[in-house]
């Protein structure tokens, strides 16, 4: 019997959570193993109409104003309400606004499954944001982790060893695909790029401190002194960038950083880049990394949350403490200067993704957890139908 599965997100704005909880509901539906229905706690986003293209038919929204409200408890309760009327077997929540409403909206329908996530090893939670969560964990019966980083994270936290397991993100191909026939400078035309220089790109958003756009700014100015034709894309929107645009000012690199905001065109972008970057002082498991690689390009990283697993130091890119500009610089510069090497670690990239990091290995490894959850959930009840058989019988004796 095919289980009945809810995916829980927060919006359907453009983030990597918001995506691969898009991405896992289609992989399911299509799969026909399940039946999918997707939930928000906000029906805005650019991301909204990929969700309805899932096929997964209503998406049901439960809009939250705080959790101290009287709102948070109405919303609760239809929450609760809708997963009995749809009998939801499987409830899977994606961020910490998902994690804390939909585990206790779950709880309180007797869910049988429920199945949270941590995405991030540090630098996005307040404390108290924090504590609130793991109490949201001891509701679930499960907690994904996107990378061992952020299962060891989670133990340290004192969640419970057997209720935490890694499933990485898949990352479809198709996304990073560029049509046939696509030429370089037709691509630079069409994102407002200049002909003729050598690009280093990083894809990141600019809400967040955490990103550490400021130490790519600095190795730029770095690069750019020793590569003259190199130029700079950051590929992202925010309130940051303003101040962003300003440091570029001060280290005397304007001409040479393209701010080029939300990428609706990161196929291209990323086929007309000769590095790519992660800067951040902290993260669970990069989406960008991924798409870098299955786009065929090399990467220099922090070595922060999950780099490491995805990245091979000196096979498909480099590793570098964060924060550390001068030696980011000096990696970036290796491979510009080095056209080669970079070819090579680009294909050795993309082929560890095609084997490590697929949609279908994701797709599989969710099916086993929800298969897991609910057989275990099944002898559970089984055991204490078992024992109450068990006492009227000693009872009658």
């Amino acid at each position: 019997m095919r289980p009945n599965v809810l995916q829980l997100v927060p919006s359907f704005d453009q983030g990597g959570s918001e995506r691969q909880a898009i991405q896992l509901a289609r992989l399911l539906h299509e799969s026909g193993r399940c039946r999918v229905r997707l939930a928000c706690l906000s029906a805005r986003g650019v991301l909204r109409a990929e969700a309805e293209g899932v096929g997964a038919g209503e998406i049901q929204e439960f809009p939250l104003t705080s959790f101290h409200d009287a709102n948070f408890a109405r919303q609760l309760r239809g929450f609760a309400r809708f997963l009995r009327a749809n009998e939801i077997d499987v409830v899977q929540t994606h961020d910490f606004y998902t994690n804390v409403f939909g585990t206790l909206g779950a709880w309180l329908a007797r869910t049988p499954a429920r199945l949270a996530a941590k995405r991030e090893t540090a630098g996005m939670r307040t404390r108290a944001q924090g504590f609130v969560e793991l109490q949201a964990f001891r509701l679930a019966h499960g907690v994904v982790a996107n990378s061992d980083a952020v299962a060891r994270k989670l133990s340290e936290d004192g969640v419970r060893g057997s209720k935490i397991v890694t499933v990485y993100n898949g990352l479809d191909a198709a996304r990073v695909s560029v049509p046939t026939g696509a030429g370089r400078e037709e691509i630079l035309d069409a994102l407002g790029l200049p002909r003729g220089r050598r690009f280093v790109t990083v894809v990141a958003n600019l809400r967040h401190e955490v990103k550490d756009i400021p130490t790519f700014l600095r190795a730029a100015a770095r690069v750019r002194a020793r590569v003259a034709e190199a130029a700079f894309v950051v590929a992202g929107e925010g309130p940051l960038e303003e101040r962003l645009r300003g440091l570029a000012a001060r280290l005397g690199i304007s001409d040479a950083v393209f701010f080029v905001g939300r990428c609706t065109r990161v196929a291209e972008l990323l086929h007309v880049s000769d590095v790519c970057v992660l800067s951040s002082v902290a993260e669970g498991f990069s989406n960008s990394i991924l798409e870098y690689m299955a786009a065929a390009r090399p990467v220099v990283a922090t070595d922060v949350g999950g780099a490491r697993e995805a990245v091979v130091e000196g096979s498909t890119g480099y590793l570098v403490t964060p924060g550390d500009d001068e030696t980011l610089a000096a990696r970036v510069s290796a491979l510009l200067e080095e056209p080669e090497r970079a070819r090579a670690f680009g294909e050795a990239g993309r082929a560890r993704v095609a084997s490590k990091f697929s949609c279908e290995a994701q797709l599989e490894k969710s099916l086993e957890i929800y298969g897991a959850l609910l057989a275990r959930k099944d002898a559970a009840s089984e055991s204490r139908r078992a024992a109450a058989v068990e006492d009227v019988r000693r009872g009658g004796v």
